[in-house]
């Protein structure tokens, strides 16, 4: 009997340990802060199962300060990281572990990226780009193609419309939101349209006309939809969002209903692992200096299917996330981790001090507050111990034509390369070796 009781203990203790084993290292988040625009303050807090292990990330590993205003940060394979520095006027390369690769620096007013697992694409509101050629010159702003495998620099730049912003790959062509959003200070107007480009040839193919002033802001994808946002003009042109359809830009020679406008603001957005949209919408007006919020989930695919009038619901996910944020000086980003379902957003508070980071269980527990740092904006999660980088953000869509099944696109309608995880073949997920 003795025996037995031992050997049960035994086991208990081993299941015990292995699943302390497993759930180490489960929660890997990087979270940009972007300090104060001109401070060169932006700093990157790395957080790791239920704790800020560091707010100054970077730092620590290298040495030296990341630079000025980070908005944004895309992982490009199992070991490379991108992070766009604003103000710097830098691309920095990091590895997975914070130590700095390299820095790309031809891409002035840098703005948001996306990646094929090779190149990097950068939306930028400068005029002007270095390239391996030569400088080009630009009257609006651009998209400039960064290979990562050819010593990091800009092999070709294209221009699209007035400060170019949200940028997202599907397909083979990249979608880059127009804003125009120095109109109040240049001799141009807000930004109306989405321009598609072919990403290899870095050729505008389409210019959509979506009716809507300044499209700005992070741009989330599911798939083949994409949420834009736009904030209007703060005075008599009210904050909205749209969902866009990239297989009906692609497919529609006019291209009339790839779009739906929604009357609720989704500033700050992200991607659900049920191929919903998660967003917060912070509107302002100058006539009354004051911020409205916006709380939804968005789910594409029934909002295009009924031109608007289902697919929005105001309720974010469960648990006390909703009246959590809602009791938030200003929240300023939101995130759920596509490995884990865990969800984060945080609190710019008065932007001026450090933010809050708050962190769910997948059911929307509140499990954590956490003090960051300055404006703290811009999300990426680390897969967990065991497993491989996957370029997927949701499982929630899969393509529907039979030339989308049989292309090799992964869910987020990129190449399908063995080096990103998850590709779409014959409507099964096939995991890469």
């Amino acid at each position: 009997m003795k025996k037995k009781c031992l050997h049960k203990l035994l086991i208990s203790l081993s299941f015990i340990t292995c699943h302390l084993s497993f759930s180490a290292a489960q929660e890997r988040i990087i979270l940009l802060n972007e300090g104060n625009w001109q401070a060169d303050n932006g700093r990157i807090s790395y957080f790791e199962d239920g704790r800020v292990v560091s707010n100054q990330w970077f730092r620590d590993k290298n040495g030296f300060k990341l630079g000025d205003t980070p908005n944004d940060i895309i992982q490009i394979n199992d070991n490379l990281i991108a992070i766009a520095l604003n103000w710097s006027n830098i691309i920095q390369f990091i590895s997975t572990d914070g130590t700095a690769v390299a820095a790309t620096e031809d891409v002035p007013n840098n703005r948001k990226l996306c990646t094929d697992g090779r190149y990097v694409y950068v939306s930028s509101y400068g005029h002007e780009c270095g390239t391996v050629q030569d400088m080009k010159y630009f009257e609006k702003g651009y998209v400039a193609k960064i290979d990562t495998q050819g010593g990091y620099r800009v092999v070709a730049a294209t221009e699209v419309g007035f400060e170019p912003e949200g940028i997202a790959l599907y397909r083979g062509h990249l979608f880059v939101a127009n804003t125009g959003g120095y109109a109040f200070q240049e001799d141009h107007e807000y930004e109306t349209t989405v321009s598609i480009l072919n990403a290899e040839t870095m050729q505008v193919v389409k210019t959509i006309d979506t009716h809507q002033i300044n499209l700005y802001g992070k741009m989330s994808q599911s798939g083949r939809y994409l949420l834009i946002n736009s904030p209007g003009d703060y005075y008599d042109t009210p904050a909205c969002c749209l969902v866009f359809d990239c297989d009906k830009a692609l497919q529609d020679a006019a291209a009339a209903d790839c779009f739906v406008r929604l009357g609720c603001a989704a500033t700050y957005n992200c991607t659900l692992r049920d191929g919903r949209f998660l967003a917060i919408g912070s509107r302002f007006s100058y006539y009354t200096s004051e911020y409205t919020f916006d709380y939804n989930t968005i789910d594409p695919a029934e909002v295009m299917r009924t031109r608007g009038a289902g697919g929005t619901e105001q309720v974010l996910i469960g648990g006390t996330i909703l009246s959590d944020i809602q009791q938030m000086q200003m929240p300023y980003g939101i995130y759920q981790n596509p490995y884990t379902g865990y969800v984060y957003a945080t609190d710019a508070g008065s932007f001026a001090a450090a933010g809050q980071l708050y962190q769910w269980s997948p059911d929307g527990r509140l499990l954590g507050k956490h003090k960051v740092y300055i404006n703290p904006a811009h999300f990426l999660a680390l897969p967990p111990d065991g497993q491989q980088f996957s370029a997927v953000e949701t499982v929630g869509w899969r393509p529907s034509s039979a030339a989308a099944r049989l292309s090799g696109y992964d869910l987020l309608g990129r190449p399908a390369n063995s080096r990103l995880g998850v590709r779409v073949q014959h409507d099964r997920k096939i995991m890469a070796r």
